[in-house]
């Protein structure tokens, strides 16, 4: 364990791995688990205790773990009860609320607001400026681009919350809105500013306010290659677990 500088606080009843580096003026509440060769930057908080804690004389932190090899970046707040999986990043400033997890290899971008209540499987990249409202599920390999809003409210202001589905390797691109409780199938692209309200099945591609199912996906061409783009795992592999094997390989050896 490395703390580089000055004004850390790692709370007793919390675990830090080996080779962890906590940078200047950063908290480590109770019941925080940092795994191995993991980067907590500056003015971070991790493990941030929930509303209850304010009220209730016998609050008790709920475990919150940080997977091997990640990397937070400066003046990040995650709050107790979340768990990340290996290899996780977080940009700068971003807030992360209580039951929340995520698989590994996921990144969340600058900005970024995480409500809680809500799960992410592997490989999902969200860009900077998403917000993303409570019980959201997304999937694996899904990427949602900047100033997307997963909302939750059907009926505002109400006790409900029911938030968005997304499918594996679907893409929700800048500006959308998801409404409350929309299902998106898998290998969907939600087009630029649109807003969904209804279910989407897999491989369409729905653009529009309201959105609407505009062509199978599939029938997406590249504009480089004039070949069909999608399903994307087929023509595109930075960062991804098939890099250099091909996605067809590497899903026969899952």
């Amino acid at each position: 364990m490395k703390f580089n500088n000055l004004n850390v606080f790692v709370s007793p009843k919390a675990y830090i791995g080996k080779n962890v580096k906590i940078g200047d003026n950063t908290s480590i509440y109770d019941h925080v688990r940092i795994e191995d060769n993991t980067i907590i930057a500056n003015n971070c908080v991790i493990g941030e205790p929930t509303n209850d804690y304010y009220f209730n004389p016998d609050y008790k932190n709920q475990e919150t773990v940080i997977g091997p090899n990640s990397l937070i970046r400066s003046h990040c707040i995650i709050y107790s009860d979340c768990k990340f999986g290996d290899s996780f990043q977080a940009g700068h400033r971003v807030t992360i609320r209580e039951k929340t997890t995520f698989g590994k290899s996921c990144r969340v971008g600058t900005l970024s607001d995480i409500q809680g209540h809500s799960s992410f499987g592997n490989n999902c990249w969200l860009h900077s400026n998403v917000h993303i409202g409570q019980k959201s599920t997304i999937g694996n390999f899904v990427f949602i681009y900047p100033y997307v809003v997963f909302t939750n409210d059907p009926t505002p202001p109400s006790n409900v919350c029911i938030g968005p589905t997304v499918g594996d390797y679907s893409q929700i691109a800048v500006f959308c809105v998801l409404l409350p409780g929309v299902k998106i199938g898998k290998h969907c692209l939600v087009g630029a500013g649109s807003i969904v309200g209804k279910d989407i099945s897999d491989y369409q591609l729905v653009l529009g306010n309201p959105a609407k199912v505009v062509k199978d996906v599939r029938e997406v061409k590249s504009r480089q290659t004039g070949e069909s783009h999608y399903p994307w795992p087929l023509r595109f592999e930075r960062g991804m677990p098939w890099e250099g094997i091909g996605f067809e390989n590497w899903e026969k050896e899952q």
